[in-house]
C-alpha cells in the first residue's frame, strides 16, 4: 500500500511541479514529460524510504 500511495504523491507533486516549470518558461505543459518527472520522483522517493532512510532495529 505504501508503494501506491508514494506513486500516486509522486504522481501529484511531479504534475504540479511540471506545471509550474513549464507555464514559468512559456511552454506548453506535456503530461508525458509530467509523468517522466513523477516516475523519478517515485523512484527517489522509494529509494531513500526503503534503503537509505530506514532505521535498522535492535
Amino acid at each position: 500500500m505504501r508503494y501506491i500511495m508514494t506513486i500516486v504523491w509522486a504522481i501529484l507533486i511531479g504534475a504540479a511541479v511540471s506545471y509550474v516549470l513549464t507555464s514559468m518558461g512559456g511552454e506548453p505543459f506535456v503530461m508525458a514529460d509530467s509523468l517522466v518527472l513523477s516516475a523519478i520522483f517515485a523512484v527517489i522517493a522509494m529509494i531513500l524510504g526503503d534503503g537509505i532512510l530506514r532505521q535498522e532495529s535492535k
